[in-house]
Order: structure tokens, then sequence, then C-alpha cells
């Protein structure tokens, strides 16, 4: 198994600077990850980095609490997609999960899938505020609505990503991309997750996890 291209590279901190971006890309450029993940400020300086690798750009739209209304949410991602990101991962209104509002949130994604016009679009639930029938209604309803991905976590509330989440999002959406997030610090993490379902990592940790495999 290439555990590297599960693993997109993570760099979300609110104090992050730019050497620190430019060191992230060139690890993930180095490790041949999937992609490096970053804040949309940062998209035009990493892709630029990477534009001549394989390693692709992501970043995230209404992070991280997903409270942004749809309309700020499509701009934001129309703008990164201008600046060179490949995939945009949206964290998904919370709030309207608790309401049982699934309409919103099928209308919502909806409305970021067509600004993406192809791209990957990955949605991430925040598994940790949700009660497991949640993770199941929403993962559905993601899958229905044109996305990619069902994303676990954002890595900033809660507990991150566990077995039993991708268990339950996988009973949801079948044959369909999950993206684990969050607290994911080993390489057993990674294969107990993408042994439960995940077809994708995201991580902070990603070059100790390269590290220990390689140190095996």
């Amino acid at each position: 198994m290439e555990i590297n291209k599960y693993i997109d590279h993570t760099n979300l901190k609110p104090d992050c600077k730019e050497s620190d971006i430019i060191k992230l890309c060139s690890e993930a450029n180095y490790y041949k990850f999937k992609s490096v993940c970053v804040n949309p400020q940062y998209v035009s300086l990493a892709y630029n980095l990477l534009k001549d690798t394989d390693v692709l750009v992501c970043t995230v739209v209404g992070f991280p609490l997903g409270q942004n209304i749809t309309e700020i949410k499509a701009y934001e991602a129309t703008l990164a997609i201008r600046d060179g990101a490949s995939e945009i991962d949206m964290v998904v209104n919370v709030s309207k999960i608790k309401d049982n509002d699934y309409d919103y949130i099928k209308n919502e994604i909806k409305a970021l899938v067509e600004v993406c016009n192809g791209l990957t679009l990955k949605v991430i639930i925040e598994t940790s505020l949700l009660t497991d029938d949640e993770i199941y209604k929403v993962s559905k309803v993601i899958k229905e609505s044109g996305a990619q991905f069902v994303k676990t976590s954002t890595g900033f509330l809660g507990r991150g990503a566990s077995v039993n989440d991708i268990k339950i999002i996988k009973e949801a959406v079948g044959d369909f991309d999950i993206k684990a997030s969050g607290g994911i610090k080993s390489y057993k993490d990674c294969i107990n997750l993408i042994n439960a379902g995940a077809t994708r990592i995201g991580s902070s940790k990603s070059v100790l996890i390269m590290e220990e495999l390689n140190n095996e």
C-alpha cells in the first residue's frame, strides 16, 4: 500500500507563516503526498510551488465552523479555484443537521458542486458534534448531492476521526470516497481508518507517519 498517496499533508493553523507553507510543500513533493491542504490565503503560493509536481492543492471553505451563508462559501470556492486549488474541503452547516434541514444542506452542496465544475469537493461533517444517526443521514445527502467525498472533521473541534465514524459513513454511502481527518498521528491510525473504509487521510503529522513507516 502506498500510504503517501492517501495523505493530504495539512497545515491549517491560524498562526502558520509563509515559511511553514513552503516547508509543507517541500515535504509533500519529497514524500509524493496526494495533496497539501492549506488555508485560502496560501493557495496561490502552494500552487506556484507545486505546479510542476503531481501534488494537488487543496483548501478549505467555510472553515472551521461552517456557519457562513451559501453565497459566501461559493465565492470562497470560486476565488480558491482561481488561485489554483483543485480540491475544496467545505464545512457543512452543522446547525442545519441539528434542525433536520437536509434540504438546505443538499442545496448548499449543489451550489458548491456547480462552482467546482468537476473539481473534487469534500464535505466536512464534524462527526464529534453529531449522533450516529446524524452522521448516517448527512453522509447519504452528501453522496446524493454530487460531492466526491464525505470528510469527518476539521481537526479544530472535538475528538477528530474515529474508526466507528468511518464505518457509519461507509454503511451510508457504500462505494464512495471518505476522508478521515483530525487526530491522525500514526501509521497504525491510518491503516485502521483505511481498513474501515477511508480513501483519503488528512493529517498534519504526515512526515512523522512516513518516518515511522520507513523505520519499520
